[in-house]
């Protein structure tokens, strides 16, 4: 055993008989779990900010913060106990951030009197570095246990702890047993990351040790709430508390937890649309107002590119038109031809294609253009000597037509000016929308609100008052007379 002390304790009991099947389903039954720690994990983050300042001017890690933080650090443990970072137990985690003496996964933190002002300074990202590169081994790309797919090919990402598991958990389906080495290898590769999880997250200034200590009960520090090793044959030691009743969560409270996660994750959902609409905003619109795409290249051997018909409908009491602003094609012929773009009436544009040979464009994306080819023989009249188009423009060099947006069903025309065959052009499409940066705010305004009253509505939701019962109550008096 180690001589060597650590602040950090992390401990897990493996049971003695686990189901076979469990495991294939506990992917679905920690969903909970999941949904709450996500919330939880994101004020875990605000408040190491907060504890980063703290420590930073004072010395000190605000005791109420630290204590929230090893809670989460707590409750993620025991998940992953129960789930795919360990399998260790089947016996359901609670929803709790205190320590359960009957539950077989523990975490615990000694809360430090003082920590270096100056080494917080450096040790979550410079100091911890190596660790980092270590844990990434174990865990993987993933955090603790996770895949990521694409479109033609599946990776595993969990890293060594997540091959493991899955070794074991096979051996425990066809034989009913838990490899005990694997199971110790497991929770010293787990111990490994969560003492480099407190480190990171300010709670130690010892810097973690570069050793595997294995096995269920953690041989590298010392218990918290115990004597010291040498001295328990010496000091005789009380059994085990029953399960504390005041830790589990009343159902006000659940019910005020599941809100929270709920309008939590909901706003994160809404920062994430009005992020992306401030970005479109800001990044995509050029000097003359317009929020405009990449340009596309479109051909066709035909006499004409044509857009699939498309309805606007706007100008709504509610919704006014001047809220939409106006749009903008830009062309260009590829081979210098000049070139013709002109808007229309749907049902123009049909009568004036009909029997002509020409391809519509169906899908224009990043990679690949979608047509529908047409069969059918040259216009009788060039484009630009017609009255139906709503606006047109025409010439060599680039094109550019600019309307309001309008009621109505229209099509976009491209074609050579003179109306020959074999078309080529470079074109993109913008639009003012002027509507589109209020919107942006307005969504992330009310989401971070949203998101500050869900995530404390979580918080204290969890967060529970210490009991001063009457065992706490006897023992300060005791110690008082002494």
């Amino acid at each position: 055993m180690s001589t060597t002390t650590y602040p950090v304790r992390v401990d897990g009991a493996l049971d003695d008989r686990l189901n076979r099947w469990l495991w294939l389903v506990k992917w679905i039954l920690v969903i909970p779990h999941l949904l709450v720690l996500a919330v939880l994990w994101i004020a875990f983050g605000v408040l190491s900010l907060v504890a980063f300042f703290a420590i930073l001017f004072t010395g000190r890690y605000p005791r109420w913060i630290f204590d929230f933080n090893v809670g989460v650090m707590r409750w993620t443990w025991r998940v992953q106990f129960y789930a795919y970072g360990a399998l260790g137990t089947d016996r359901y985690p609670p929803f709790t951030l205190h320590d359960l003496p009957s539950y077989p996964a523990h975490l615990e933190v000694a809360y430090p009197e003082h920590l270096s002002r100056g080494l917080v300074l450096v040790k979550w990202w410079l100091l911890a570095i190596p660790h980092y590169i270590v844990v990434g081994f174990f865990v993987g790309g993933g955090t603790w246990f996770a895949t990521r797919a694409d479109d033609r090919v599946a990776v595993w990402g969990s890293g060594l702890i997540g091959l493991l598991v899955v070794v074991a958990a096979i051996v425990l389906l066809f034989t009913g047993s838990y490899p005990r080495s694997i199971f110790d290898l497991v929770l010293g590769m787990n111990r490994w990351a969560l003492r480099v999880a407190a480190y990171a997250g300010l709670m130690v200034d010892q810097y973690p040790p570069f050793r595997l200590d294995m096995g269920g009960d953690d041989p590298g520090t010392t218990t918290l709430h115990q004597p010291p090793a040498g001295l328990r044959d010496a000091v005789p030691m009380s059994p085990s508390p029953p399960p504390d009743p005041a830790a589990r969560i009343s159902v006000g409270r659940t019910i005020a937890l599941i809100v929270g996660v709920m309008v939590t994750l909901a706003s994160v959902a809404g920062l994430a649309v009005g992020g992306a609409l401030a970005g479109l905003d800001q990044g995509r619109r050029d000097s003359a107002g317009f929020i405009t795409t990449d340009k596309v290249t479109m051909r066709t051997t035909g006499y004409a590119l044509a857009s699939e018909d498309f309805a606007i409908e706007t100008g709504t009491a509610s919704v006014p038109r001047r809220w939409f602003g106006d749009a903008r094609v830009r062309v260009e012929s590829i081979d210098g031809t000049p070139v013709f773009i002109g808007l229309a009436r749907a049902t123009d544009v049909r009568r004036y294609l009909a029997g002509v040979e020409y391809t519509t464009v169906r899908v224009i994306g990043p990679n690949s253009t979608r047509y529908d080819d047409h069969t059918g023989i040259a216009p009788a009249e060039s484009p630009s000597s017609l009255m139906i188009w709503r606006t047109q423009a025409s010439g060599p060099g680039e094109q550019s037509i600019t309307w309001p947006i309008e009621n109505g069903d229209w099509t976009l025309v491209v074609m050579a000016e003179d109306g020959s065959s074999d078309v080529a052009v470079r074109a993109d499409v913008g639009a003012t929308a002027p509507v589109l940066q209020w919107l942006g705010i307005a969504i992330l305004a009310s989401a971070g609100v949203f998101f500050v009253l869900g995530l404390a509505l979580a918080v204290l939701a969890v967060v529970r008052r210490p009991n001063l019962g009457p065992s706490t109550l006897t023992t300060t008096s005791s110690s008082r007379s002494n």
